[in-house]
């Protein structure tokens, strides 16, 4: 326990509700390991929070109360306050140390959930509800279904009080337990998936019988085949006058999901959430699939599970709703999720009732974490909160200074198809209309063999957008695109990700590249990408007749032996490149923003004016 002495010379006065003064003892020093929080600070200095905010706006640093500081930096916020800090004894580091190897924490590699599972013990795993989402397109009556399930109308209940919104919900038919995912929809259900939370069991997909198949409900048939999860469909609103049964029957055909009742495999369970009608088969139908797949988990093993939300609470603080997947979660337990840490203080069940414990597939609502953490994000229970602050600090760390790990090109996926590591390449294809788009999916099946096999994960009308590249970060597709746009979230989300798009125009240079790809014979292609402009402040000319350029670079970098183009009011002039840069009278190979530095041109000697802009560019190999 971390410990501190008292000066009783360092007193606090603090005002009480009678007038009178309580006087506080306020420690003279505190011990403090290599991360701590802002609020833990307080805490341990008998300060408020605010006190420490303010000193840290003082040195330039705007830190919330739950920030991650270091140990130099919160003996400089203390010391400003007039307390020293110290370093915890060689015992206590020790223990700190052997609490942290024993949690065997990897910072680099993100906990997955299906490889603790698969490392319990047969004999210690016992059979686990169903984890199942509802998938579907918008007004198809996705939330109208989870409220008659749950016999419980959550619209009207929330809609004149606070939220009770909790994103996961259990229920018990025939003395056996269901929990249900209330996710905002396949994007969602997808991101999970790439954070590496393999979270869902089944899969229902809600399709109206007077609307049939649509672009989202196809977009979750993607998500949900890309995750192997068993899909069940609920034919819903079968009670409206223009209900067509069967026209829903011929869409899910036509997607690969031919129904029993047509011969085929996946059960499809016309339902009225609504009335209520068909809604206990649908049910029934979960717990027999379950009982066929036989999920298991291990309620004594580690506690790995996944946060469903979270959110900020201006009453209660941070809350998250945890669903456990292995392992046991109880009040008190210290974990870690993601890049931040914390100790329950309290848990409830999605009905607000208090809980101690929560076993597999049970969703709970917990108090205690520092930080809102993302949809997706794993949760590790450890032994207690130092190895939990130490793995968060460390996991912070490691994200802001490591890029993020690229996705495979269709070069190197097709290289694992030769080294013999995959069999399959995943496309994800949008075109801007229906006649390009057939074409396209077809040329591209065509090209499997009996060593390659070509899966279109994906193909619909219209613009890339994020969920298409959430859905590629999941399954490790290549996105090609034909005549259509990228909007600018997914350009953000590829980039930070490494998800590849191909942008296309000609459908025979598409398949050309695939089959040169699967050929392995692409030759490299390069482009022109920007990499800084300067601006021409004075001219000075040299001895041997040159003119150099006195400039200062606005953005980006200059390197010397650089292509540039000369820009004057908004017009290249000329093209050219960097035959000389200097700094003062010394060469040197780049300057970056902000800095002056003398550019001469090749073969431009007179062009030049004050106020003209060098662009500079390099050539980057795209492919």
């Amino acid at each position: 326990m971390i410990t501190a002495t008292k000066d009783p010379e360092n007193m606090q006065g603090d005002s009480t509700l009678n007038g009178e003064v309580e006087v506080v003892d306020l420690p003279s020093s505190i011990i403090v390991e290599e991360f701590i929080t802002v609020r833990v600070l307080a805490d341990r200095m008998g300060r408020s929070p605010i006190d420490l905010i303010k000193v840290l706006m003082q040195f330039g640093v705007m830190a919330p109360i739950d920030q991650t500081l270091d140990h130099d930096t919160a003996a400089i916020v203390a010391q400003e306050l007039g307390i020293d800090v110290h370093w915890p004894t060689e015992q206590q580091e020790k223990i700190l140390e052997e609490v942290v190897a024993e949690e065997d924490h990897r910072p680099k590699e993100r906990v997955m959930i299906a490889d603790i599972v698969a490392e319990e013990r047969d004999k210690d795993l016992v059979e686990r509800p169903p984890v199942v989402a509802v998938l579907g397109h918008v007004d198809h009556g996705k939330t109208t279904l989870l409220d008659r399930i749950r016999r419980a109308n959550v619209v009207d209940s929330e809609a004149g009080g606070i939220t009770q919104h909790t994103g996961a919900y259990q229920v018990e038919v025939k003395g056996q337990k269901i929990t249900f995912l209330d996710t905002p929809g396949h994007e969602a259900f997808t991101a999970m998936r790439a954070r590496g939370a393999q979270v869902t069991d089944i899969a229902i997909l809600v399709v109206a019988a007077d609307d049939g198949i649509m672009p989202q409900t196809r977009e979750a048939i993607s998500h949900a085949r890309a995750a192997g999860v068993t899909i069940i469909v609920a034919i819903n609103k079968t009670d409206r006058p223009n209900a067509n049964i069967n026209r829903v029957m011929e869409g899910l055909a036509a997607e690969e999901l031919t129904p029993e009742s047509w011969g085929g495999e996946i059960i499809a369970v016309p339902i009225s959430a609504l009335t209520g009608q068909g809604v206990d088969d649908l049910l029934e139908n979960i717990l027999v699939i379950a009982e066929l797949a036989q999920y298991k988990a291990n309620p004594k093993g580690k506690c790995v599970g996944t946060v469903i939300e979270g959110a900020l609470d201006k009453f209660r603080g941070v809350t998250a709703t945890l669903l456990v997947q292995n392992g046991t979660l109880r009040q008190g337990d210290s974990l870690v999720v993601g890049n931040t840490w914390g100790r329950l203080k309290a848990m409830f069940d999605y009905e607000g009732n208090p809980l101690k414990s929560a076993g597999p597939s049970t969703p709970v609502i917990v108090l205690g974490l520092n930080e809102v953490p993302a949809a997706g994000e794993v949760f590790k229970v450890v032994k207690n909160d130092k190895a939990a602050r130490k793995l968060a600090a460390e996991r912070q760390n490691q994200a802001t200074t490591e890029p993020p790990p690229l996705r495979p090109t269709l070069e190197e996926l097709f290289a694992r198809v030769q080294g013999g590591e995959t069999e399959t390449l995943h496309f994800i294809i949008r075109a801007d209309v229906q006649g390009t788009l057939e074409p396209i999916v077809q040329s591209l099946e065509q090209l499997s063999n009996d060593e390659i096999n070509v899966k279109i994960m994906q193909a619909a009308i219209g613009d890339i957008t994020e969920s298409d590249v959430m859905l590629a970060e999941a399954s490790e597709a290549i996105i090609i695109g034909f005549g259509v746009n990228t909007d600018k979230a997914a350009l953000v989300r590829a980039e930070q990700s490494g998800v590849e798009i191909r942008q296309y125009s000609i459908i025979y240079q598409m398949i050309e590249d695939v089959e040169l790809a699967l050929a392995g014979m692409l030759d490299p292609i390069f482009e022109e990408v920007v990499v800084g402009h300067a601006e021409v402040r004075q001219m000075f000319r040299v001895r041997r007749g040159g003119l150099i350029a006195g400039c200062m670079v606005l953005d980006g970098v200059v390197k010397r032996h650089n292509g540039t183009r000369l820009i004057r009011n908004g017009e290249p002039i000329v093209t050219t490149t960097i035959e000389t840069l200097k700094r003062f009278t010394e060469d040197v190979t780049e300057v970056r923003s902000g800095y002056e530095c003398g550019i001469n041109l090749a073969g431009v000697n007179t062009d030049l004016q004050e106020g003209d802009i060098i662009e500079v560019f390099e050539k980057q190999q795209v492919r």
